[in-house]
């Protein structure tokens, strides 16, 4: 829906975003033209999707080595040159797993505006356990889809309304219109009606061997919603409403009560998966603070006007 509108292009999911943040230490000091280079390297290798956007390589990298010398910058450029390909003006990326790496994504991207679009948590589930893709059981799902909503709000908090926004996926696709003005308000942009018909770019903006976004193809419509009620099984459908209860309340997805109490096996993993995923984000931030006191390099981005007032 964002794609298509005419100032804006999303590309496809890549893997390079993170891991560039994560280990730009190794690249040294980016003023100089050969790290510059390294960082290029890295960014369009193979492995980091790159070749999911139809961009040329050699272009990217000339690019990137002549730009501000921060990794913030090195990605921009690599998206600035997608929303070029489709003679657009902005850009955005998204990837699921981004909620939980949001601080790390505003250091890159101090003006960004967040776009949080939330589900019910049983189709979520009930989604993940059709991917191809994913390796883990039910529970896990469970813990990610609550540390998501959890995440989320707690950076809509943290950067206001200005700049966090939710959606909610049955509003979206039950009558799209109203909730996609009410995003454009948001992102300071007039409302495109080609936003209603995502289909039609669908084509050139989702890679046909990711089988599991075929209905992205399709025409906007609701029968996505409510298919975890023959998807879960019971023990499922008690144990995410019993963890996850509130966070479905706060949202008006109805509490059905199906399989009473869930087993306490279940309950005792789901306690353990989320205390053992909390401690890993733990870890990690506490690692990223360490690699911060000994980086005295920018990171942020310096591509925009916001950029360069921030910066």
């Amino acid at each position: 829906m964002l794609h298509s509108h005419r100032r804006i292009a999303i590309p496809p999911e890549t893997r390079f975003l993170i891991p560039l943040y994560q280990q730009r230490a190794e690249f040294g000091d980016l003023t100089d033209d050969g790290n510059r280079r390294e960082l290029a390297t890295f960014i369009t290798r193979r492995g980091s999707k790159f070749r999911d956007l139809g961009l040329d390589v050699r272009q990217v990298s000339r690019e990137i080595v002549e730009g501000p010398p921060t990794v913030g910058s090195a990605a921009g450029i690599l998206f600035r040159a997608y929303a070029r390909r489709f003679d657009k003006e902005r850009w955005g990326d998204k990837r699921p797993g981004y909620f939980s790496y949001i601080p790390e994504l505003l250091r890159m991207f101090p003006d960004a505006q967040l776009i949080h679009l939330v589900r019910d948590g049983r189709d979520c589930v009930a989604s993940l356990k059709r991917m191809p893709w994913w390796e883990h059981d039910s529970v896990v799902s469970m813990c990610v889809w609550a540390q998501a909503v959890d995440y989320c709000r707690r950076a809509g908090r943290r950067v206001g309304p200005q700049r966090y926004i939710e959606l909610q996926y049955e509003q979206l696709v039950a009558d799209p219109e109203p909730e996609l003005r009410r995003l454009c308000e948001f992102l300071e942009e007039d409302f495109d009606p080609s936003m209603l018909t995502p289909h039609r770019v669908a084509g050139s903006a989702v890679p046909e061997r990711k089988g599991w976004h075929s209905r992205t193809r399709e025409t906007v419509d609701t029968a996505a919603i409510g298919g975890w009620r023959g998807q879960l099984e019971e023990w499922e459908i008690s144990l995410m409403e019993l963890v996850c209860g509130g966070r479905l309340r706060r949202y008006g997805y109805p509490i059905t009560g199906v399989g009473g109490r869930p087993p306490a096996a279940a309950l005792a993993r789901y306690a353990r998966v989320a205390a053992n995923r909390r401690l890993a984000v733990a870890k990690r931030r506490f690692q990223d603070r360490r690699v911060q006191r000994h980086y005295q390099q920018p990171v942020a981005a310096q591509l925009t006007r916001g950029q360069l007032e921030k910066a």
